[in-house]
């Protein structure tokens, strides 16, 4: 049996036309891979909410259907915990910019962005209230003057870049383009 897709030789049959997937800049996306503690922190999650489903088998089985009912509940908040910690970050189109936090996400159009910069200053480690001196890139809105307060939209020391600090700077270089190329226009 031929499996084509595993060699080497084969003859590439794709147009020069077509629009490849990253190239649709209407589409969400996030410049930056998730890093690793975030994508621990999930699989830990969903590692919990596997033992959970099965804790709600078991009480399906030998118990009453009320409370294998909120025991499934309990797993799905679980899973959507995970699957929201991995939602977590920065995304961009040519829309504007999308800062997604847990419980929260907002849309800022690239109309109302002034400029996006990276700047030293003191961060929080992992999103604890400890902080520690890094590098964090914030959103400067138009009409907003120095001192109001601008958002921080990631820093060295998230759960995304926490020493990974060539990632972080291939992360802030991709939205500073990104805020470069669709504020003008």
């Amino acid at each position: 049996m031929p499996l084509p897709f595993l060699t080497a030789d084969r003859a590439f049959e794709a147009a020069d036309d077509v629009v490849l997937p990253f190239d649709d800049h209407e589409r969400w996306r996030r410049p930056y891979r998730p890093g690793p503690w975030r994508v621990g922190a999930a699989a830990l999650w969903l590692l919990l909410a596997s033992y959970v489903l099965f804790a709600a088998v078991v009480i399906a089985l030998t118990g009453t259907m009320t409370a294998a009912a909120a025991v499934f509940g309990m797993a799905l908040v679980i899973i959507g915990g995970a699957l929201r910690l991995l939602r977590i970050g920065v995304w961009v189109s040519s829309q504007g910019l999308r800062h997604v936090r847990f419980l929260t996400t907002r849309t800022v159009p690239w109309q109302q962005v002034a400029t996006v910069r990276t700047v030293q200053q003191p961060v929080r480690w992992l999103g604890l209230p400890r902080t520690v001196q890094g590098q964090a890139l914030l959103l400067v809105r138009q009409g907003r003057g120095a001192a109001d307060d601008m958002p921080v939209l990631m820093t060295t020391h998230s759960a995304d870049f926490l020493a990974r600090l060539a990632a972080f700077d291939r992360a802030t270089d991709a939205v500073e383009a990104w805020a470069a190329e669709n504020a003008r226009g």
